[in-house]
């Protein structure tokens, strides 16, 4: 059952992002003995986001390099991103969203891709959204050519947001002809190579390409709103490490 996989909530709240997790030296050896991810059968793509970032930082590289092979390619964008900050006002939440929706349209653009689907659910909320998730991205999806890939989140990443956008892309796909493909993104952080809470049999990694990965570098860098303090005096929401070891460790799926 596509449903029927275990959060690991637990294991991400028990890792602070300040801590560092696990360095990206840990998974190098790890990941290079992975299969390589066959990229010749994808008809079309479509890659779903709980926030503007996660498309980049979790499968931005194979997205662009796929596009640039004439595949065609939609980022789904589910929320704008607007709780990525704690403590903020009505007014300084939409400020952020239009500033977040701003960089993902700079980021795609950088990729080569097309204008991304804004679904504008609520961020921080998706556990409480699922079935109008769903019914969505099965509209999506299902308006896309058999045996399209739906990349999402994986449902065992440990960030909420990204569990829930898991369960309903995996919904969505059942309920159409599609074929799912889960990428990590918090995954790298709160897990260990030969984790038992990670299915590695059915993990591939993305083939490297250096103009595609390029490309994700200078993409990556429109998402200043997460890389520096909102206000003087504030924490990151991302730190350098957590860029540095997402592209260390290249990207993913589990399929």
């Amino acid at each position: 059952m596509t449903s029927m996989v275990p959060g690991n909530g637990f294991r991400f709240a028990a890792e602070p992002i300040a801590g560092g997790g696990t360095p990206a030296a840990d998974w190098r050896d790890w990941v290079g003995a992975l299969p390589t991810l066959d990229l010749s059968d994808c008809p079309a793509l479509v890659v779903v986001a709980p926030h503007p970032d996660d498309e980049t930082l979790g499968f931005g590289a194979t997205a662009s390099l796929l596009r640039s092979r004439g595949v065609d390619v939609t980022v789904v964008s589910v929320t704008d991103g607007g709780g990525s900050v704690p403590g903020l006002s009505p007014m300084e939440r939409r400020w952020l969203e239009r500033d977040r929706r701003a960089e993902l349209h700079s980021a795609t653009t950088v990729l080569g891709l097309g204008e991304p689907v804004a679904l504008g659910l609520p961020d921080g909320e998706l556990a409480d959204n699922e079935a109008e998730l769903t019914a969505m991205l099965t509209d999506i999806v299902a308006a896309r050519p058999t045996g399209t890939w739906c990349a999402a989140t994986w449902r065992g990443d440990g960030h909420p947001d990204h569990e829930a956008v898991g369960r309903s892309a995996a919904a969505a796909v059942a309920n159409t002809d599609a074929e799912l493909l889960e990428f990590p993104v918090w995954m790298w952080h709160w897990a260990k190579p030969g984790d038992a809470a990670v299915p590695w049999h059915r993990m591939s990694t993305a083939p490297y390409d250096r103009a595609a990965t390029a490309r994700k570098r200078r993409a990556a860098a429109a998402f200043e709103s997460q890389f520096v303090p909102y206000e003087a005096g504030m924490d990151v929401v991302l730190p350098p490490f957590v860029l540095q070891r997402l592209f260390a460790v290249g990207e993913a799926v589990i399929r």
